[in-house]
């Protein structure tokens, strides 16, 4: 029987990766030509030949004086100006994702070699070559996005033809201020402390206005501000076209709508997935306001030595396989810039539709909630915040967490869905392994989503533990 059982595993995994090298090579295809239909369509709606992330990175300075510089898988984007140097970190994986079949035909000749030559001589070879490889790269695709960006002009129309153009959506453009939209909740007068929630990818602040507001006791009500918001391009928070939604742009976001715009001294901290890492850089930059800090679901992998940190944590968040099926979204929504545009034009763009429906199948039981925080955003959002913050940020986490264990002395706790199958629970259990103070919490029977939904009433209670100690 054990035999028997090993044999039919061995199978199943070599049926699975087939159909998966399959479907991902075709993927691939499948991208190459939406890119040339996207940019006829831009050009013939817009009169504007889009520029994307398909070309191959090269050298290219603007007359602007605008360059991307990579070193060692960390980009920045360089304004030089006679005053001073201004940058934006980038993600490499935004331009630098191979197709399937590439990567496999690189891995078979790279084993060759292995088994053919002596290693020590390809030791030699490679430092050889890292020797001759210039320091410095510059992609032309990015200089090309960003003109006019950092001199403060818009490069594109907002919003674009493939985005939602409904009063929702785009109500930032009617205020003044461009701050996020903020949900905020409990006494304008006399609370003692605040609390800040920070929402996952694709989401809004209503993954916790309409869960966990209504539970919380009344005591809490009326001793904590509650504040949720929707991150920068996601919800009713403005979705600028020309923005690259780097790290610093949505810190600057929430530092300017919330802890500047409600004079917050100190805080707590509530995250959820990728805003997880928010709430750590969040945290290492006030390291003195934070008085606690609460982790859902944190994408934390711990990367080898010697691997460049974002492809790591790209292959590890995005694995091209088509199972499990949220894997396989994340898998499309991470390397197809042009494929999740199309699902973007498709979902988003007429997500009134779609809600419709799903009332209407329902008999109006359902509650829409999850359902607007995955579809109000735009492509170029997602996109980027993605890349930039889940990708971007891997050779940094380490630096944050170390932080966080020195400076901060704030309690540290962390919740993970057992059977979560988009961050595996090992993301948390590293966490612990480089903050040992941290109470790492498992929650069984539970997953990406429901870690909160379903289970809110007692994670509320939870939280009041939390902020009481």
């Amino acid at each position: 029987m054990g035999k028997a059982k090993m044999a039919i595993t061995i199978t199943a995994r070599i049926v699975h990766e087939a159909v998966s090298f399959i479907v991902f090579s075709f993927l691939d295809l499948l991208d190459i030509v939406l890119c040339f239909l996207y940019k006829f369509a831009d050009l013939l709606i817009e009169a504007e030949w889009k520029p994307c992330y398909c070309a191959s990175a090269k050298e290219a300075i603007t007359s602007s004086g605008k360059i991307l510089v990579s070193e060692q898988g960390e980009s920045k984007v360089v304004c030089l100006s006679s005053s001073k140097l201004e940058w934006e970190e980038i993600s490499d994986t935004l331009y630098n994702r191979p197709s399937l079949a590439s990567e496999v035909s690189k891995m078979t000749v790279n084993e060759l070699k292995r088994i053919k030559v002596d290693k020590t001589l390809v030791h030699s070879c490679e430092k050889m070559k890292k020797a001759s490889r210039s320091t410095f790269n510059v992609n032309s695709t990015i200089v090309e996005m960003l003109q006019g960006k950092i001199g403060g002009q818009q490069s594109h129309p907002i919003p674009r033809w493939s985005d939602c153009d409904c009063k929702l959506c785009n109500s930032w453009t009617t205020s003044s201020k461009e701050n996020l939209f903020v949900r905020a909740e409990g006494p304008k007068d006399g609370a003692k402390e605040d609390v800040l929630f920070i929402h996952g990818f694709i989401s809004s602040s209503a993954f916790w206005t309409e869960t966990l507001f209504p539970n919380f006791s009344k005591a809490a009500k009326s001793t904590y501000r509650l504040f949720a918001i929707d991150l920068l391009g996601f919800g009713r928070s403005p979705k600028p076209a020309d923005s690259l939604y780097t790290l610093k742009e949505h810190l600057d976001m929430i530092e300017g709508s919330v802890l500047e715009a409600y004079e917050v001294k100190s805080f707590h901290i509530v995250a959820h997935s990728l805003g997880c890492i928010l709430a750590l850089a969040l945290a290492v930059k006030h390291p003195s306001s934070v008085k606690s800090l609460t982790l859902l679901a944190p994408p934390y992998y711990s990367v080898p030595r010697g691997v460049q940190a974002t492809q790591y944590v790209m292959r590890k968040v995005a694995p091209r396989r088509v199972w499990p099926l949220i894997g396989f979204g994340a898998s499309i929504a991470c390397w197809y810039e042009h494929i999740s545009r199309t699902i973007c034009l498709l979902i988003c763009k007429n997500h009134r539709l779609w809600e419709f429906l799903a009332k209407l199948v329902t008999r109006n039981r359902m509650r829409t909630f999850l359902l607007e925080g995955f579809f109000c955003h735009t492509h170029n959002a997602a996109w980027h915040t993605l890349h930039n913050i889940i990708c971007g940020t891997a050779g940094k986490l380490d630096d944050y967490l170390d932080a966080v264990r020195d400076r901060l002395k704030c309690e540290v706790n962390i919740f993970h869905g057992k059977d979560d199958e988009l961050i595996p629970v090992e993301c948390s259990l590293n966490i612990k392994g480089k903050i040992p103070r941290a109470r790492v919490n498992v929650i069984q029977n539970k997953d990406h989503i429901t870690i909160v939904v379903g289970r809110q009433k007692a994670f509320s209670r939870e939280l009041e533990e939390i902020w009481r100690r």
